[in-house]
């Protein structure tokens, strides 16, 4: 529910159980992980964080840094379905009496459709030619559903997931209340910048044009959403409004940094202007990842791991990338991996 100071040392925190009030756990370290709503919610609460909303709500302020809970960035998604004139798809799995099936074979022979989750094509492209890097995302899944499990579609069809990557939107998470078992207001503020509308429009433009080459005609039933009645860039904005949901990316909420808005000390992991407190997790990155955020978290944690414990980081590596500007791509380059052998 909080964590515990003496002073500017985190000693430990207070927490509930069978929704008992338990004071309190004692530790020489404190290590928050909660994600990106509920470590800068429980920072709120233990007086890190915004002086003027900490004491508007009666919080004794250990730490002014206002920062904490600012920043929340995130991915939105919308899915452009279409029905399939060929039946490909993975929608007679969805049918009541195939389910058991379905469950039957992953539980006892780990195959079928249970043993993926179908997102197993995806890419990234530009939106526009002013950007340096690829910023959007697309998912393919053969089956026309969304995530609450309702279709537009009676029988095979398929989607593709798109959104922006590189979102120029800031949103913010605060505690309302001294009691943890309130939520925190969430404010993303999706759609907010005239940027994040404009690749908005972008994506939905660069999704359809893929869905409608030629290698798509065989199977091309026709769109069912957004559907043809949304063509203008107002109807395509007031769709995305309607329709997007989040790809569940929150992040960038305690970020590291050395300025006055930054959280946590990207050297230490450390919460600036306390000791023994850390922050690990999505929170702590200055901006959301270009694509799923699971494997930088990872990341995140091990380099955070490394430094609790004291290992010596590897030296930098000055590697190639992709520099669209300069028109370099990477080349393969061969490698000698035995006598007589090569590999790219």
């Amino acid at each position: 529910t909080k964590v515990v100071f003496d002073g500017k040392r985190a000693v430990g925190v207070d927490y509930l159980r069978a929704g008992r009030l338990h004071r309190h756990a004692r530790a020489n370290e404190v290590v928050l992980c909660g994600g990106a709503i509920n470590s800068p919610q429980l920072l709120q609460l233990s007086g890190v964080g915004n002086s003027d909303d900490l004491g508007r709500l009666g919080i004794d302020v250990v730490e002014d840094l206002p920062g904490v809970g600012e920043n929340l960035q995130d991915h939105l998604e919308v899915y452009i379905q279409y029905v399939s004139k060929l039946p490909v798809s993975i929608a007679p799995g969805l049918r009541y009496r195939n389910r058991p099936k379905v469950g039957f074979d992953w539980l006892f022979f780990r195959k079928g459709l249970g043993a993926s989750n179908h997102f197993e094509a995806g890419g990234f492209c530009r939106g526009n030619d002013e950007v340096d890097y690829p910023n959007l995302m697309f998912h393919f899944l053969p089956v026309a559903i969304r995530y609450d499990g309702t279709s537009p579609v009676k029988g095979h069809g398929y989607q593709v997931h798109v959104g922006p990557m590189y979102s120029d939107v800031r949103g913010s998470v605060k505690i309302t209340s001294t009691d943890p078992k309130q939520y925190p207001a969430l404010r993303f503020n999706y759609l907010s910048t005239p940027n994040d509308r404009r690749e908005w429009i972008e994506a939905i433009h660069v999704a359809r044009d893929i869905l409608t080459q030629p290698a798509f005609e065989p199977f091309n039933g026709g769109e069912v959403s957004p559907g043809p009645s949304v063509r203008t860039d107002d109807e395509i904005l007031d769709w995305v409004a309607r329709d997007a949901e989040t790809a569940l990316h929150p992040s960038c909420t305690a970020r590291m940094g050395t300025d006055s808005m930054s959280v946590v000390d990207p050297e230490s992991m450390t919460v600036h202007g306390t000791e023994g407190l850390r922050v690990v997790d999505a929170s702590v990155m200055p901006y959301v990842t270009n694509g799923n955020i699971y494997a930088p978290v990872m990341m995140v944690a091990e380099k955070a791991a490394d430094l609790i414990l004291g290992r010596t980081p590897l030296p930098a590596a000055d590697v190639p990338y992709y520099r669209y500007r300069d028109n370099t791509p990477l080349q393969a380059t061969a490698v000698r991996v035995g006598q007589g052998s090569e590999a790219t």
